[in-house]
């Protein structure tokens, strides 16, 4: 099996990583339109990949006590309080957002918005190319997992990563992340927190199919009068060559803490190399051009 290399856009990327004969792309499309904040993919996700707790403090006056993703939290629902604005009707009874049903007296002005983030599996991983043991491995589904039998906590893949997913455990030294439930995957069934989602807003499947449904989940958004709507990662024209979890956004990603312009660190890798053996011929032969000038 090959290590990840920056393959086109439209290529394969299982058959990319030597797999003749695979299942389609899988991943996650998150609709945070619909999110609740239950945390139940958060918590469904450590029942069934047995991930320690991550210390459950509350931040501040927040509702978000994991803070980020990391080798503990593989799930993170982001909690990000706003000035409210008019009350739109998001398609689902009950999940009319932003604003309130209290009485202008008692109503507080703000909204929230929550969204599950979660490792974006890359077309382009970084990750994948700086690590120098195999531990990180391209899965048939197309999807990123690390091995820890194999990882020996050299941390190559932490700066690897474009969205500071990947971390190393304390105590322990290997790098961890989500594995897409790679095990359930084999066996025909959806990852864990797509299973315990109460509202859907993390769906599961197809990566193409998905990605259809997300542009018309934004087209009727937009027929709402949530102009805001927008998709992020989906674009396999990106800095990463598109994400295998992408996510459906009320605002700008920097209010979420993802970066507005992601560029995997190692795409110009291969043209870095280039330049490097056509610099080093070159001061080879002059070099050799040097000391045979001299001799004459």
């Amino acid at each position: 099996m090959s290590h990840n290399s920056f393959y086109g856009p439209l290529d394969d990327v299982a058959a990319d990583a030597g797999y003749d004969e695979h299942p389609p792309r899988m991943g996650f499309f998150t609709d945070t339109s619909v999110c609740i904040g239950c945390k139940a993919c958060e918590v469904a996700c450590k029942e069934w990949n047995e991930v320690p707790d991550s210390g459950y403090n509350l931040l501040g006056m927040s509702f978000d006590n994991t803070g980020e993703l990391g080798a503990n939290s593989w799930r993170h629902v982001a909690f990000i309080e706003q000035p409210s604005r008019e009350r739109v009707d998001l398609g689902i009874p009950g999940f009319e957002r932003p604003g309130d049903t209290m009485s202008a007296e008692t109503r507080q002005d703000f909204r929230w918005l929550m969204s599950s983030d979660v490792c974006k599996h890359c077309t382009h991983a970084g990750c994948l190319d700086v690590c120098p043991t195999g531990a990180l491995f391209r899965t048939e589904f197309a999807t990123v997992v690390v091995q820890q039998d194999i990882c020996n906590g050299c941390g190559y893949c932490v700066s690897g990563c474009p969205y500071g997913v990947i971390e190393r455990r304390e105590g322990d030294g290997r790098a961890w992340k989500c594995t897409l439930c790679y095990d359930r995957l084999r066996d025909g069934l959806e990852p864990a927190c797509a299973k315990a989602c109460p509202t859907d807003s993390i769906q599961f499947g197809v990566l193409d199919e998905l990605r259809d449904r997300a542009a018309l989940r934004v087209n009727e958004l937009h027929e709402r009068g949530v102009t805001e709507a927008r998709l992020y990662g989906e674009d396999p024209n990106d800095g990463v060559g598109g994400d295998g979890a992408f996510f459906l956004l009320l605002d700008e990603p920097e209010v979420y803490g993802l970066p507005p312009d992601p560029v995997v660190p190692t795409r110009d890798m291969g043209a870095m190399w280039r330049y490097a053996g056509m610099a080093a011929s070159a001061m080879i032969g002059i070099a050799v051009s040097s000391f045979f000038g001299g001799r004459s």
